[in-house]
């Protein structure tokens, strides 16, 4: 389905002209560099398991090995995936837009590998591995420089590790919470990319924005619970349409 170019040009207009610009990323972007959607069915050994049993506490403390296993299984996954040209467009808008803050429901690193470098993470990183008891982070944990107990134990206070990932029935991040929805009350654009706005308190963030008078430029291949508070919609995958955008923003600036 081919986007209007009249919406890709006013879409770029307002994106250019934006003083405190902020976008919102959600799984439809990683889904796009092949990384499946959490809720997803697993393929091979994982498509007996349940990946809502696997991300909870409880879950966890049934069997921490199995949970651990199949975070390394996903972790792996993240590895060998590259950034697609919706993530590289993101970047590129950070470059030209001084200012520009990403806010992603993803934990792949998959903003930070393609450029980007303001980017607050709502549910944590798949990277990074905690304490399951205390504050102790490890960052960039590799599993290959591991053997031993599955799964680790904390060389802090010998409980176990575990992902650094938001698991069902957790809140988010105290400080990163704070600072997107501080972003939403503050920016005059939001453009939200790839997310089906049904995970709450994020999906919140786009309807905060449009309350404060921002304006919220959507991209999707279909509408989502969002686009009831999008002054525009763009229907197409991030890495087809925002490269476009872009090179529209470039002359836009360049003009200017």
């Amino acid at each position: 389905m081919a986007v209007n170019p009249e919406l890709v040009e006013r879409a770029a207009g307002w994106i250019a002209n934006s003083r405190k610009p902020v976008v919102f990323s959600g799984a439809g972007v990683s889904r796009e560099s092949g990384i499946p959607t959490f809720r997803e069915a697993s393929t091979g050994l994982w498509a007996q398991f349940d990946p809502q049993r696997l991300a909870t506490v409880e879950g966890f403390l049934q069997d921490p090995k199995l949970v651990w296993e199949w975070y390394a299984y996903r972790r792996k996954i993240v590895a060998e995936t590259i950034p697609n040209p919706g993530h590289e467009a993101i970047a590129e808008l950070e470059k030209l837009l001084p200012g520009l803050m990403v806010i992603t429901q993803n934990i792949d690193s998959l903003h930070q590998r393609a450029g980007s470098r303001a980017v607050i993470e709502l549910h944590g990183n798949i990277s990074r591995v905690k304490c399951f008891q205390g504050d102790e982070l490890y960052e960039n944990w590799s599993d290959e420089d591991y053997e031993g107990e599955i799964p680790p134990r904390c060389k802090t206070c010998g409980n176990y590790l575990r992902p650094d990932v938001v698991w069902f029935g957790e809140a988010l991040p105290e400080k990163a919470l704070m600072a997107a929805f501080e972003l939403a009350e503050n920016c005059d654009l939001m453009l939200v990319v790839g997310t089906s706005g049904s995970v709450q308190p994020a999906a919140s963030l786009p309807v905060v924005a449009r309350r404060r008078g921002a304006r919220i430029v959507e991209v999707n291949p279909t509408p989502s619970e969002i686009t009831a508070s999008s002054d525009i919609l763009l229907p197409a995958k991030s890495g087809e349409i925002l490269p476009e955008v872009v090179a529209k923003v470039k002359e836009i600036k360049g003009n200017c």
